[in-house]
């Protein structure tokens, strides 16, 4: 019995059989892979779902505004008297008192708080961190530095451990008539608040001085008001308004902004902007009540970013209308399986997609709202525009009127809120101003783009072993499998190692003295030149042997696979775009004397020019912006923005898709 039973050949298991069966198709299930990762991100604007409150304690719109006609009356006078202060002889310190004894009048607690200008130039130890604070600059003039002004209305029904800010960002040195008119809107709304009794959260109105910077007054604020000093405001202040005071934890924030007339504008509109850093978003719900209050209350236009470039793309348009064609086939089977939307709505929903993608992937804040999601706290920026020009009465007091009447419901929604907000979605990209696409459904695309990398560096790994067979009679041949495993393994740490020399080298240049972008942009890519031959001659004269690109692309796409996957926690539209770049390169790239394929030659090179980081942004200028102008300085600034702002796709480009399309191009001219 023992001798049968050794004898029964082993079982294989199952995962094992697909394991296989992948690896020996691989070709195959990497082009299917990928043409359904590209229609599934073609087919996002069709599987965006409308929104939905989804905390039914915010209740919007359950209760008749208060704000009325008089309130109204109430900011426009303020309104004149801060256009009528601009040409009296220090304007600038007249207004600022002119704000605060408003908020003052009306019972709030006021204070000033200072804000200097912030040097962005680049420091590898401040990355994802602010710089310190120096509170040597805290006995500064008044002339020196913005000056912000704070007014706290405590509530009569709270416990003083919850709060909502206000901002109105404003240029003191040059106030216009449409800052004028956000400030009047605000104080009216600040002074309703001070009379209801049904508040239940401290209200905080930042009238921010954009002096030097509207995201940084509201930024220096915030951390000074999380981490607490005590300094002297010196000749700035008066009387009782020297000290720092402090509310609740904020549960939100709205920073609202009155624009004048739009070209072509025949509504009144809303626009809606939510992006913060790194792609971070604010609770759905929050911009799905100010959505809801908006239209179906104050009849306002509301929209959001969009690239208008692409609403005449004869390509979206033809896809759309397939689409479009395609339901009404399955339609007519059955009308429950129509899925499509009419092509001009596709277009409309593919140019707003492409915009929210977009903006999340720059990892840039849309404005001063992104200081506070970096706290945690849910913010949005509202901008209105009436339909008339601001300069005539009637225009300006229909819009403070909507504009004041929307305020008090999203702060009254708010304000019926036990929690903080928690229950809709954090990650989701807008298609428009009332329909999104969830974390679970955009992820699929990026799921199916990446899912190929595992299988084909195992096919490679396989073909490399078929290629070169090593087993006990053979230790010559197992020696050189190792070594040629271990030499790739040893390029790739290598090209990293120079990619994070590269993403320092700003640090230095800064200290050099070159003044103009260009140059800057030169020096960046000489020295970048330079330390790659360094590493190289540093590497020694071992070359890669004749068939060790395919060890070499094994590792490169493992290497790839796990930069791509970290992304995606960080920021997973920078994630997705790269994933849209990166991974059809690295899939086909071979040399180009072993390739008999012209066509695939061709695609290699067409894939290697438009993967490199510089002309991956001047193609994406071209199709958003329609403007070919570009050059290596412009680079320079955007890489020098995304640094400045703490952006994680600067990480990316330099130390995950720049040492990818290096070793891509080095595969390339292998011989």
């Amino acid at each position: 019995m023992g001798k049968d039973e050794k004898s029964k050949p082993k079982k294989v298991r199952l995962i094992m059989h697909l394991g296989r069966f992948l690896v020996s198709h691989c070709v195959l299930v990497s082009i299917l892979c990928c043409s359904a990762g590209y229609a599934t991100l073609l087919l996002l604007p069709i599987l965006a779902k409308n929104t939905y409150i989804s905390e039914n304690a915010l209740m919007p719109g359950s209760a008749d505004p208060m704000f009325s006609v008089q309130d109204t009356e109430l900011a426009n006078r303020l309104v004149k008297d801060i256009v009528g202060n601009r040409s009296v002889a220090k304007n600038r310190l007249e207004i600022i008192r002119l704000i605060a004894d408003n908020m003052a009048a009306v019972g709030a607690e006021v204070y000033f708080h200072k804000t200097y200008p912030q040097n962005h130039q680049f420091h590898p130890l401040h990355f994802f961190s602010d710089p310190e604070r120096d509170s040597s600059r805290d006995n500064g003039s008044c002339t020196a530095v913005g000056i912000s002004c704070v007014g706290i209305i405590r509530a009569p029904r709270g416990d003083g451990k919850e709060s909502i800010v206000l901002v109105t960002p404003y240029n003191s040195d040059e106030i216009e008539l449409s800052e004028a008119t956000t400030l009047g809107l605000a104080f009216s709304i600040f002074s309703l608040l001070s009379r209801v009794t049904w508040l239940a959260k401290d209200i905080i109105w930042l009238a921010a001085d954009t002096r030097h910077g509207e995201y940084n007054s509201v930024s220096t604020w915030l951390r000074d008001y999380h981490n607490p000093i005590f300094f002297n405001t010196g000749a700035c202040a008066e009387k009782d308004f020297s000290s720092f005071r402090r509310a609740g934890t904020m549960a939100a924030a709205l920073v609202l902004r009155v624009k004048d007339k739009e070209d072509g504008s025949e509504m009144d509109s809303l626009t809606i902007r939510a992006e913060a850093s790194n792609g971070q978003m604010p609770n759905l719900d929050l911009i799905n009540i100010v959505h809801l209050l908006a239209v179906h209350r104050q009849a306002l236009h509301v929209k959001i970013g969009t690239f208008s470039s692409l609403h005449g793309s004869t390509f979206l348009k033809a896809v759309g209308e397939t689409l479009e064609w395609l339901s009404r086939f399955a339609g007519s089977f059955n009308p429950q399986w129509a899925f499509g939307v009419p092509a001009s709505d596709y277009v409309k929903g593919t140019a707003t997609l492409a915009s929210s993608i977009y903006s999340q992937a720059l990892g840039v804040p849309t404005g001063s709202h992104g200081a506070f999601r970096d706290y945690q706290i849910d913010a949005i920026a509202l901008e209105v525009s009436p339909r008339n020009s601001l300069d005539f009465d009637f225009g300006r007091s229909a819009i403070l009127l909507k504009g004041g009447r929307l305020i008090e419901g999203v702060i009254r929604s708010v304000n019926n809120l036990l929690e903080k907000f928690h229950q809709s979605f954090f990650l989701y990209l807008l298609t428009s101003p009332n329909r999104f696409v969830s974390v679970g459904v955009y992820m699929i695309a990026f799921a199916l783009l990446v899912a190929p990398f595992p299988i084909a560096a195992a096919a490679l790994f396989s073909e490399d072993q078929e290629t070169h067979p090593a087993d006990s009679t053979h230790l010559t041949a197992t020696k050189d499998h190792r070594w040629r495993w271990l030499h790739a393994a040893r390029a790739v740490f290598l090209v990293h190692l120079w990619a994070a020399i590269v993403s320092l080298l700003p640090y230095l240049i800064y200290r050099l003295p070159i003044l103009t972008s260009d140059r800057r942009a030169l020096t960046w890519v000489s020295l970048s030149i330079f330390s790659l031959l360094t590493l190289k001659h540093l590497w020694g004269s071992n070359h890669t042997p004749p068939s060790g690109w395919v060890s070499l692309k094994a590792v490169m796409i493992s290497a790839a696979a796990v930069g791509l996957s970290l992304m995606s926690i960080i920021n997973f539209s920078t994630a997705q775009i790269g994933a849209v770049l990166l991974v059809p390169l690295c899939l086909m790239v071979r040399p180009l004397r072993q390739s008999r394929a012209l066509l695939l030659s061709a695609c290699n090179v067409l894939l290697t020019v438009i993967s490199f980081p510089p002309a991956a942004s001047l193609v994406t200028k071209i199709l958003l912006d329609g403007s070919g102008e570009f050059g290596i300085g412009s680079f320079w600034d955007w890489m020098e923005a995304l640094w400045a702002w703490n952006s994680a796709t600067y990480l990316y480009l330099l130390l995950v898709h720049l040492p990818c399309w290096v070793l891509c191009v080095h595969i390339l001219l292998h011989p």
